[in-house]
């Protein structure tokens, strides 16, 4: 064992990741210092219940097992089960938090500040995932707003972040709002179509379910062109969000897998 051979156990872990995925916070509790750290593994095959991604996380702090498994619970539904590659899973699926009480620090689920590092460290650690999925070229955050429930939210989310035609269209820099509309009409939750907003970015692309008078296509193809976008939908139905993560389906996904016997 050695005390500083984290970056090697993360490059170890990998399979057809491009590079090694680590995260850490450092934070201070009545004083003293409480450290986290994590690693992570994962490309493809990624989707909710967290497919064949691998992630260890550790902190040198005092829980009781109860009260951090609670808060694993709650930040992994806003974090690692918010992320999609591919929409495949396997039976591999793995998020362990180890607590080892070295800090001699005690913390409790209302000491907020370790609650918001641990979430730093996990989103950081799913973000990468997707950073680094089979092919991908572009980072798509997809938020809609304005859900009945935060269920619907998220399965509209998720049904944008799965089409392959949406997926497709962003590999191609295509600004095809037609598709995001498409993938949620078929996601099962509820919506209005005449009630729909959708934005790039800034750029508003429709609203009341048509194209938004200001739209203006050589705008949204430009924007198409960046490593990060973003996909805002207003279902106008109610209050309610949710926020999850993709990236595009490019030629070399196919390749990768194509080729990969595991």
């Amino acid at each position: 064992l050695d005390l500083g051979a984290i970056k090697s156990a993360a490059a170890a872990i990998m399979t057809t990741d491009t590079f090694a995925k680590g995260a850490c916070a450092e934070i201070e509790i009545d004083g003293k210092t409480v450290r986290i750290a994590g690693i992570a593994k994962g490309s493809g095959m990624i989707s909710p219940d967290m497919a064949t991604m691998l992630a260890y996380i550790f902190t040198d702090a005092e829980v009781d097992q109860n009260a951090l498994q609670a808060m694993v619970e709650q930040l992994s539904d806003v974090t690692f089960n918010c992320i999609t590659v591919d929409s495949d899973t396997s039976t591999s699926d793995t998020l362990l938090v180890a607590a080892t009480g070295a800090s001699q620090v005690q913390v409790t689920q209302s000491h907020r500040v370790f609650r918001d590092a641990l979430h730093r460290v996990m989103l950081d650690l799913a973000h990468q995932v997707v950073r680094d999925g089979e092919g991908a070229s572009k980072f798509i955050e997809i938020e809609v707003r304005g859900a009945e429930s935060v269920k619907d939210a998220r399965t509209h989310g998720m049904s944008i972040a799965n089409s392959p035609l949406v997926k497709t269209a962003i590999a191609g820099e295509d600004p095809n709002w037609g598709r995001v509309v498409m993938a949620i009409g078929k996601s099962g939750a509820a919506a209005d179509r005449d009630l729909l907003t959708i934005r790039f970015g800034d750029i508003l692309v429709a609203e009341n379910g048509w194209v938004a008078p200001s739209y203006r296509e050589d705008e949204a193809a430009a924007y198409m062109k960046g490593s990060y976008l973003r996909i805002v939908v207003d279902l106008g139905l109610g209050v309610h969000t949710s926020t999850v993560w993709t990236c595009d389906l490019t030629h070399g996904y196919i390749a990768i897998n194509a080729d990969y016997r595991s």
